[in-house]
């Protein structure tokens, strides 16, 4: 699923969440899935995402809409993030990339001068009918939670 993916079907699959979860995109049928990728826990930016999403919370479940935060962090980093800051949501754990590469997230990055691969921040809104309604590349974090919450 690469470029432009709007409108197109997201395969099922399935990742380990924090809370000893098992995410299973099939399960979730019905309802809207907002699923936002991220670089790394309790980073500046990452955290100030994750903040966002959290306080609106309710507002995306008024609109039957449940979110995710997805990065590559191991789970016992994202108990201890999701802990830190009381996330009522739960955190995907994508340590072998298949999420990451599913969504076309992973792009080469410079890192104090160096070429690494990591994540690109963004976001998908999936539909009740497991398509992608929205997506959001290369976000800039300032009310990107109000922006997704006002798109559905």
């Amino acid at each position: 699923m690469a470029n432009s993916i709007n409108g197109l079907q997201v395969p099922d699959f399935s990742a380990p969440t924090t809370s000893g979860r098992i995410f299973k995109l099939s399960e979730h049928k019905g309802k809207h899935i907002v699923l936002y990728f991220y670089p790394k826990d309790s980073t500046p930016g990452c955290t100030d995402e994750s903040i966002q999403f959290n306080s609106l919370r309710k507002d995306f479940a008024g609109k039957n809409c449940e979110i995710y935060g997805v990065s590559r962090d191991s789970l016992a980093s994202h108990e201890k993030f999701k802990s830190k800051y009381d996330f009522e949501f739960e955190l995907i754990s994508d340590t072998d990339e298949k999420v990451c590469e599913m969504f076309d997230v992973l792009k080469m990055k410079n890192m104090y001068g160096k070429q690494v691969r990591g994540i690109e921040r963004s976001t998908f809104l999936i539909g009740p009918d497991g398509t992608i309604k929205k997506e959001w590349r290369k976000v800039s974090v300032k009310d990107h939670a109000k922006d997704v919450l006002d798109s559905i």
